[in-house]
């Protein structure tokens, strides 16, 4: 983990199957990532459910999240942000496959949203 940086600044291969996850800060429950998507979707029958509250902000390119039993696709637009509380179950439908779609996500449990 880096103390300083630039979150325009990473090497990411168009059409790699992965993505690039860099944890930017992890204290006292509290997870930063930058993540960066270059066309990748998640799995076919896969989602995430995490244990903890996950804000999520769109930083570049564009992207579709789907919720589970909710029908309608969420776009997501470079500035666009949302909490996705913990377990709600939740997939990445695309990610643009021309440009890096960078995601600023910030994990914490969510007793630490109290206040």
């Amino acid at each position: 983990m880096r103390t300083t940086g630039n979150l325009f600044s990473f090497a990411a291969a168009r059409g790699d199957q992965h993505e690039l996850i860099d944890t930017l800060l992890d204290r006292g429950g509290v997870t930063v990532e930058r993540i960066v998507s270059t066309g990748q979707a998640s799995a076919p029958g896969f989602w995430y459910d995490s244990p903890r509250d996950e804000w999520v902000v769109l930083l570049t390119g564009a992207a579709g999240l789907e919720f589970e039993g909710v029908a309608q696709l969420q776009p997501m637009q470079p500035g666009d942000y949302l909490l996705i509380d913990a377990h709600r179950r939740h997939r990445v439908a695309w990610t643009h496959d021309s440009e890096p779609t960078v995601w600023l996500a910030i994990h914490y449990r969510p007793d630490d949203a109290a206040g």
